[in-house]
């Protein structure tokens, strides 16, 4: 999959890799005070850009003619030092292993449950879809078109219904049936709703209430299209729901990638998962060397 990945950062219009390379053509002590600029369009952030920039000078007064590869390099190591950090991927030992899923409207949380409800289909595990988004009138049906196409099952109610009704009968069937991994949809939301941000603290609770630990997870499916922004996104989520990982999609349109680490190094929370495009297999687990492999090609 990450093949596919390094090759679409290859084809951005921005590639940060090859600025660099391009940057430090001539004499590396002058290029540095452009190379804050590189790394701020590329979402890295200001704290993160500027331990960057004090790496690559310290590294070029040692030696002037350093070359942009060797930047590279060195930039890569930087990286990784910053995730290598991130665990793998939570192993199930609770059956339904109960995943919260949130997020704004438009972020891609729906398309993004029903990738992850496929990679846990083909991973051979029993699947259901909590319909839990009962404000928005097409969110059923979307989700139903998904499990068809994904072979999962879903579980929903009528528009309008209380979510955490939902949640609860979700849960409760999902016991009854033996089902593996349980995927719960929630109202897409503003960060700045309080009050349905404290409805994911009530559907938190309902969990509790047929699971004790449950949810295991809470995912939290960030646009990598919007940068910077998609901090403040999750610093909220985080004060009302505790997030264990983030989902980073569309990354197959404008995004710069480096949000990735910036989220990482500002919020200590690990990318878990990224999406790609718009077909259910666009998906895979997070691997920090290959994302960083992808980001400075």
């Amino acid at each position: 999959m990450f093949k596919k990945l390094t090759s679409f950062f290859s084809k951005l219009h921005f590639s940060l890799g090859k600025k660099i390379r391009n940057l430090f053509q001539g004499k590396a002590a002058r290029s540095l005070d452009h190379l804050e600029e590189l790394f701020f369009e590329a979402d890295l952030g200001s704290t993160l850009s500027y331990e960057l920039i004090e790496t690559v000078r310290y590294a070029v007064k040692k030696d002037p003619d350093l070359t942009g590869d060797a930047i590279l390099q060195l930039l890569k190591e930087k990286l990784l030092q910053v995730l290598k950090e991130s665990p793998p991927l939570p192993f199930p030992t609770t059956s339904p292993h109960v995943i919260l899923v949130v997020g704004t409207n438009g972020s891609g949380k729906t398309t993004s449950i029903a990738k992850l409800a496929n990679y846990f289909a083909r991973q051979g595990k029993k699947v259901a879809i909590a319909a839990c988004d009962t404000y928005r009138a097409a969110a059923l049906e979307q989700l139903k078109r998904w499990a068809e196409r994904t072979h999962v099952a879903l579980i929903g109610s009528q528009p309008k219904s209380d979510p955490s009704s939902v949640a609860f009968d979700a849960l409760s069937s999902a016991k009854a049936k033996n089902i593996d991994i349980v995927l719960i949809d929630t109202a897409g939301r503003l960060e700045t709703r309080n009050d349905l941000m404290k409805e994911l603290e009530k559907i938190g609770k309902v969990c509790k209430k047929i699971i004790p630990d449950a949810p295991h997870e809470t995912l939290l499916v960030l646009d990598a299209t919007i940068g910077q922004n998609a901090l403040s996104q999750a610093e909220i989520f985080h004060q009302f729901t505790p997030i264990t990982g983030i989902i980073l999609s569309k990354l197959d349109g404008t995004a710069k990638g480096g949000i990735a680490v910036s989220i990482k190094k500002e919020l200590h929370l690990n990318v878990l998962w990224v999406g790609l495009g718009e077909k259910e297999g666009d998906f895979a687990p997070f691997d920090a060397e290959e994302f960083v492999e992808a980001l400075l090609s």
